[in-house]
């Protein structure tokens, strides 16, 4: 019986600011970084024993994987960086306050943005300070597929070859699985895995910790779901 863990990154000095951060490469903060090594113990506790790892390409989410396998025993798992993993591209919103952001465009607007499945928020320009455009990290990609902003069903369609290339056939050779991701690209992933509409998966919520656990049977349908320590 296959298992996949999902942990989102521990708290990030963003996160800690209340600052739409995306794909800005912010940090984890003190306490991010106590909960991707106590993830770590949980995961150690479980007993549970992973074959592969798969995270972003974000630095929040790379340590956060790194002390979460450092801390079950398992730093030698291989791990595979792919940008399809990183968080939901905030556009224009990156790096604002969010109290602020309402403040200029309304409560209800920055809602819409944040929570609507379908409805992208202000695009970022290509000039930003934190454009995609133009970072090393994404130099193989078209530039055509570096996002100017995403809403979820946009993060979906990013994240979803690297669901059907990589993490499903892993989990259907029986292999244990790792993802150390973001809140809207595992809320993605689980919305394709539980097969959630688009309105039920707007009541899902991603913790920065615990981790949470799925279970499989051989045709790739959810026998468990749970969070460690839970």
């Amino acid at each position: 019986m296959p298992k996949l863990v999902f942990a989102r990154h521990g708290q990030s000095e963003w996160n800690l600011a209340n600052l739409f951060t995306g794909w800005a490469d912010v940090d984890l903060s003190e306490e991010g970084t106590q909960q991707a090594i106590d993830a770590g113990k949980l995961i150690k506790e479980a007993g549970i024993e992973f074959d592969i790892a798969y995270t972003s390409v974000l630095k929040r989410a790379i340590k956060t994987t790194n002390l979460a396998l450092e801390y079950s025993d398992q730093l030698w798992v291989p791990v595979v960086k792919s940008w399809r993993l990183n968080e939901r591209h905030y556009g224009g919103l990156t790096g604002l306050n969010k109290a602020d952001a309402a403040a200029k465009h309304g409560d209800e607007q920055v809602h819409i943005w944040r929570r609507s499945y379908d409805v992208l928020p202000p695009a970022m320009p290509h000039d930003d300070q934190y454009s995609a455009h133009g970072d090393r990290r994404y130099a193989h990609l078209e530039d055509s597929l570096i996002p100017d902003a995403e809403n979820l069903k946009v993060t979906l369609e990013r994240a979803l070859p690297f669901w059907e290339d990589q993490i499903a056939p892993a989990l259907k050779d029986g292999k244990n699985v790792f993802v150390g991701a973001h809140g809207n690209s595992i809320r993605a992933l689980v919305k394709q895995i539980k097969h959630l509409s688009d309105d039920e998966i707007m009541d899902v919520e991603i913790p920065n910790f615990p981790p949470l656990v799925f279970e499989f049977d051989d045709n790739l349908q959810v026998t468990n779901e749970y969070y460690l320590g839970k």
